[in-house]
C-alpha cells in the first residue's frame, strides 16, 4: 500500500472535532439525507416496521403475533397486519486521494480537510444502525470498504484515510472521478447517500466533464452531497516574483513573474469562471454543494452548509 498512496509531506490531519459540534450535525444530516432515521425510509414490500401496510385474513404460517385483535372481532375469522418494512440509511463516501489533494499553503493540506470531512460523515453515518462504505479514485489502485456499520467499521474508515494519498508525479486514468462515481452506481443497490469529497480539479477540453454527467446519473437515484476542498492560494496569485509552480499530477512545470499585476489578475479572472462552471454543472446535476477551505474552520462550515 505504501507504493500506491503516501503521507504527504506537511501533512497536519483534520484537527479536532468538537464533540458537541459533531452530536449538533447528527441530526441535521439525518433531516438532509432524507430521512436517516429507521422507520422514515420506505422499503420495497411488506414485513417488519412500523407503517401499516394493510390487514388481510390470516394465512397458515403467519406469525400468530401478527394478528389483529380488533379486526378479528369484527369479521369473526382471524386477520394479521402488515407493515412496512424500515431501512435505514445506507451511505458511500468517494474520495478522491490524487496528488492535487496533497496541496496546502494555510492550516492545513487539503488532503486533511477531505480526511475529516470522511471521517465526520462516516460517525454520523453509522448512527441508528445506518451503514456506511468508503471508494477511492486518483491512487493507483483504488480503495474499497463494503457497507457496514459499527465501531469496527469506524477503524477500518479511518485506516483507509490514514493510507495518504497518490504520490507526486503519478498521472491518473482518464475520468479517474467519473469511473469512481459510476462504480459507487453500481455497488449501491438501494437509493441512499452519496458524498463525493474532492478538489474537482479533474480537467476536461469538453463543455461538460465527464464526473457531471456520472454526478447526474447519481442523482437521478440517491441523494448527492459534492464537498469541495480547496485552498486560498488557488484563487489568488499572491504578489512573491519569480515562481517555478510544478503540477503534483503530470510534473510539468512552468515559470511565472507574479509580481505582474495583469498576471494576477488573469489568474483571478480563470479560476472565478472555473467556480461558476463548477457551480453550474452541480446545479446541472442536482447534487448539493457544500465547500470547505484549509484556512477555516471546516467542521463548522460542514455544519453551516448542511443547516
Amino acid at each position: 500500500m505504501s507504493e500506491l498512496v503516501a503521507d504527504p509531506p506537511g501533512r497536519q490531519g483534520p484537527g479536532p472535532m468538537q464533540g458537541a459540534l459533531v452530536e449538533a450535525l447528527d441530526l441535521v444530516l439525518a433531516r438532509r439525507a432524507s430521512g436517516a432515521l429507521p422507520g422514515e425510509r420506505r422499503a420495497a414490500g411488506r414485513g417488519t416496521g412500523t407503517e401499516l401496510a394493510q390487514i388481510r385474513p390470516y394465512q397458515f404460517g403467519d406469525d400468530v403475533r401478527k394478528i389483529d385483535a380488533a379486526a378479528s372481532a369484527r369479521t369473526g375469522h382471524p386477520h394479521v397486519r402488515d407493515h412496512v418494512p424500515e431501512r435505514t440509511l445506507t451511505t458511500w463516501i468517494l474520495l478522491d486521494v490524487s496528488a492535487s489533494m496533497a496541496f496546502g499553503t494555510a492550516d492545513r493540506l487539503k488532503s486533511d480537510v477531505a480526511e475529516g470531512v470522511a471521517l465526520v460523515i462516516g460517525r454520523l453515518a453509522v448512527r441508528r444502525a445506518g451503514r456506511v462504505g468508503l471508494l477511492t479514485c486518483g491512487a493507483p489502485t483504488a480503495q474499497q470498504l463494503a457497507p457496514h456499520s459499527g465501531r469496527r467499521q469506524l477503524i477500518s474508515l479511518r485506516r483507509a484515510l490514514a493510507a495518504g494519498v497518490a504520490p507526486d508525479g503519478h498521472v491518473p486514468e482518464p475520468d479517474a472521478l467519473a469511473a469512481g462515481m459510476r462504480r459507487i452506481g453500481r455497488l449501491a443497490r438501494g437509493p441512499g447517500l452519496i458524498v463525493v469529497v474532492s478538489d474537482f480539479r479533474e480537467g476536461s477540453d469538453r463543455d461538460r466533464p465527464e464526473w457531471a454527467r456520472a454526478l447526474a446519473a447519481l442523482s437521478g437515484r440517491h441523494d448527492v452531497l459534492a464537498v469541495e476542498v480547496n485552498d486560498p492560494r488557488e484563487g489568488e496569485l499572491p504578489d512573491v516574483g519569480h515562481l517555478v509552480l510544478a503540477d503534483p499530477e503530470t510534473g510539468k512545470r512552468v515559470e511565472v513573474d507574479s509580481s505582474s499585476p495583469e498576471l494576477r489578475r488573469r489568474f483571478a479572472a480563470a479560476e472565478l469562471a472555473r467556480r461558476d462552471e463548477l457551480k453550474s454543472h452541480l446545479r446541472r446535476a442536482h447534487a448539493r454543494h457544500l465547500e470547505v477551505a484549509t484556512d477555516a474552520d471546516w467542521l463548522r462550515a460542514l455544519g453551516r452548509s448542511l443547516r
